[in-house]
């Protein structure tokens, strides 16, 4: 089960990534645009998600996504840290975020980031 910690470490990570304090929690970044938070406790994370996605993982895995009130007018979802699989489904779901924030350029630069893998 990944921590806080390992958000912070996965997400800073990412290229071009900083992190910076906003609303009293840390907030991950990539060329000034905000892909994830650690909000409340740090037990859960806010992502990017495009609209009909999140409601279909909302409906999917309603014990790991949920969306939070003060977001649901945005393209945000939270997922439960302690019901996440493992770090590698932590990593998958910020660099997806991630690809959602990032220019252009920099998703060119790094064309297999937050694309699923083949199998």
């Amino acid at each position: 089960m990944p921590h806080a910690e390992d958000v912070r470490r996965i997400a800073l990570s990412l290229p071009d990534t900083t992190e910076k304090i906003a609303w009293s929690m840390p907030t991950f970044r990539v060329a000034g645009k905000m892909f994830a938070t650690l909000p409340e406790d740090e037990t859960s994370i806010a992502v990017r998600c495009p609209k009909e996605e999140r409601d279909e993982l909302v409906l999917a895995e309603p014990e790991k996504f949920w969306i939070a009130d003060h977001e649901a007018q945005f393209a945000w979802v939270r997922a439960r840290l302690d019901a996440l699989e493992d770090e590698d489904e932590l990593r998958d779901i910020l660099a997806d975020s991630w690809r959602q924030a990032a220019p252009s350029k920099l998703q060119d630069a790094h064309p297999d980031l937050g694309r699923p893998t083949a199998s």
